[in-house]
């Protein structure tokens, strides 16, 4: 009789799927899928934050001085973030839901020569070369109309980020996309990365990345409700205290080759294991919630707060700051994990130590 699949046999499933032993930095992309990027910098990027977990000696803006010379592509996914090339080209050519005026796909076609021309190029050269002034943006400020307008073709395929200039995105033509001739089985791929990167998966958490997924792959958001019904049929799952939950084919959450080690970590907001609140609640048992955005007299954690696990536990969360080449961490506590307190913080000397070479600090 096969044993039930327990809440704990999800937990160790979880950490150890994600937590690979590290790797070389190409490899570790591979094995995840997906790196979710973000600007905010506490005391590095969400990107960076991640990749040090999983990747040998890497240091802070790893991947920004080698993503030219890797095969991976910075593009939206269920997010904006960095995957395979090869992942890329199966989300394209994309067809965005907002149509351009004809004004518009002029405007787009003269930059396209003129980025064709030169081979690389900074959004400052395209908004000297056109002058086409200021525009209201997403979130109701003032930016450059070119720097609008450069998102725009990023997004539809026609450029791609070459690399980057002090954080300043550059830009190049994109490669001619090959036409889909199977848009299920680009789909069924792409789900296999979400759930390759966030499995095991709460089923509901499951249904929202594949509606997320609509905003790397619009021209197919009408089938979203038939993609559903074909991963939950062709994926392993099984209950668990009245939820369902999903991951990929030929693993095994029971497996006791699922061990947790005594390593202490602080992960990042958009860690793999951290991202999908609902499922980090229900695998920790607290609610974490991300506070950038906050007001800071509501905020609870903190500003950058990052959950600490240990030992298989998420046992509260530190902010980590850096002031004058010193490294500061702060720690919480959750609920009655309050009384860990002194071994919590003998396990995090050797993660302060590995944080601060990883930000090349003194």
């Amino acid at each position: 009789m096969t044993k039930p699949i327990t809440l704990d046999d999800l937990r160790r499933h979880a950490v150890a799927r994600s937590l690979f032993a590290p790797t070389t930095l190409p490899r570790a992309i591979q094995k995840l899928g997906f790196v979710q990027a973000d600007p905010i910098r506490q005391p590095a990027r969400a990107q960076d934050l991640t990749l040090r977990h999983r990747v040998k000696g890497y240091r802070a803006g790893d991947l920004e001085a080698r993503y030219p010379k890797l095969d991976i592509a910075e593009d939206y996914f269920v997010n904006h973030g960095f995957l395979p090339t090869a992942t890329q080209a199966l989300m394209h050519p994309r067809q965005a839901r907002l149509e351009w005026p004809a004004s518009t796909r002029k405007q787009a076609q003269s930059i396209l020569s003129f980025i064709q021309e030169r081979g690389t190029v900074h959004p400052r050269e395209v908004d000297a070369q056109f002058a086409h002034g200021k525009t209201t943006n997403w979130f109701g400020g003032s930016s450059n109309a070119s720097t609008q307008l450069l998102d725009g073709m990023h997004y539809r395929g026609l450029i791609r980020i070459a690399g980057r200039a002090s954080g300043v995105r550059l830009y190049e033509v994109a490669p001619a996309w090959a036409p889909c001739q199977d848009e299920h089985a680009h789909l069924d791929a792409l789900v296999d990365v979400i759930v390759q990167l966030y499995a095991p998966l709460p089923e509901r958490s499951l249904g929202e990345l594949i509606s997320r997924l609509a905003g790397g792959t619009p021209q197919w958001r009408h089938h979203r409700a038939t993609t559903l019904a074909r991963t939950k049929k062709r994926l392993p799952n099984a209950t668990v205290d009245g939820v369902r939950w999903h991951w990929p084919a030929g693993e095994n959450p029971a497996s006791k080759r699922h061990a947790f080690d005594d390593e202490l970590r602080l992960l990042a907001p958009f860690d793999p294991i951290v991202w999908d609140r609902r499922r980090f609640e229900l695998l920790w048992g607290w609610a974490y919630r991300f506070e950038a955005y906050t007001p800071a007299a509501k905020r609870v954690r903190g500003y950058y707060a990052m959950p600490m696990l240990w030992r298989g536990e998420v046992l509260g969360w530190g902010n980590v700051s850096v002031e004058a080449s010193r490294l500061n961490v702060t720690v919480g506590l959750s609920g009655h994990r309050a009384t860990k307190r002194p071994p919590v913080m003998a396990a995090l000397k050797p993660e302060m130590a590995r944080l601060k070479d990883f930000l090349l600090l003194p």
